[in-house]
């Protein structure tokens, strides 16, 4: 490991709305693939996830999901990943959030009947995402789907004796009996009055019921769902809606996700992304993604074992220079 003493800074390269994003959107580079060619919109979020969209998604919507998914992997916009194991897998996998313009689009078909990999649990429409509402249930789907993505794709697998979502198999899967007041295969109909989570999509069998499970718990605990419209829209399906509650009534969730060992999110995303890395950073020779911004401004990325400059030239991405 190498220490690399410097004054480092941001650089906003595009205010949407009342945020900041400090990614570009870049055309499709995979246009060759048969699943992805429908889209034309591209986001390299850390070199570990990727948000796909189609032309007719507006600008501020795909940087809004890149920002989103750049703050539950960067819990701390330091602007490196949390969790280099979690950022490996995802790599790996080439974990990416599909973003179509309505449900059955010509894209969506496309892409579902050419997607053969294991790196997409979930998808976006374009009325699903709101910039200025952030997570908000039944504004912005953003935080939702990506975590699913990110969960299912990385922490179920990367951590199965956490977070493995079959019956007995997992600490998540005997809390999530637990607040389902027993293993259920099926919905019961009722719930016993003493669940707490109680969601009654027939559609969704078990494994769902974990990844919606994660989700409720891990943003209750950030605090996205706190206020009394939300707690009364989502009463049929979860009633921990904030931490306090959350601490009280599902003990074996919360000390769950708020174990250091899992670096799971805590802090909400809001949308703003623009990493202000501390003046010392510790660069990680034996990892795959290395990010600095140094003194002029120069996005670095040393990629294996190549280096990938991104000069900007006022808050726009002038020129890449790929160093071998």
């Amino acid at each position: 490991m190498k220490k690399v003493l410097a004054l480092l800074f941001s650089i906003p390269l595009l205010g949407i709305a009342q945020n900041t994003v400090c990614f570009t959107i870049e055309p499709n580079p995979n246009t060759n693939d048969a699943a992805l060619a429908p889209f034309t919109k591209y986001v390299d979020v850390l070199g570990c996830f990727s948000i796909y969209a189609e032309s007719t998604i507006p600008d501020a919507k795909v940087l809004h999901a890149a920002a989103v998914a750049a703050e539950l992997l960067d819990n701390n916009e330091d602007g490196i990943v949390d969790d280099s194991t979690i950022e490996t897998l995802l790599t790996s996998e080439n974990a990416l959030m599909p973003i179509f313009s309505s449900e059955g689009s010509s894209a969506e078909n496309t892409f579902f009947n050419n997607y053969n990999g294991d790196g997409v649990s979930a998808v976006l429409y374009k009325n699903e995402i709101d910039p200025t509402q952030t997570g908000h249930w039944g504004d912005d789907a953003s935080v939702e789907e990506i975590m699913h993505t990110i969960n299912h794709v990385g922490h179920t697998n990367v951590y199965p004796s956490a977070f493995s979502m079959g019956p007995n198999s997992s600490l998540m899967s005997a809390a999530m009996d637990v607040a389902r007041g027993g293993q259920f295969m099926t919905i019961p109909n009722p719930y016993p009055t003493a669940a707490w989570y109680h969601y009654d999509d027939y559609t969704c069998d078990y494994e769902c019921m974990m990844i919606e499970y994660m989700y409720w718990a891990l943003v209750s605990n950030m605090g996205i769902l706190n206020d009394a419209q939300t707690a009364s829209g989502i009463a049929n399906e979860w009633e921990a809606y904030n931490a306090t509650l959350l601490q009280s009534m599902d003990t074996l969730i919360y000390a769950l996700i708020t174990d250091a060992q899992y670096k799971l999110p805590q802090l909400a995303p809001d949308g703003n992304y623009c990493p202000t890395p501390s003046s010392v950073t510790e660069i990680h020779t034996e990892r795959k993604l290395i990010k600095i911004i140094d003194l002029l401004g120069r996005n670095t990325i040393a990629k294996n074992n190549n280096l990938l400059f991104y000069i900007y030239n006022n808050g726009s991405v002038e020129k890449k220079i790929i160093i071998e």
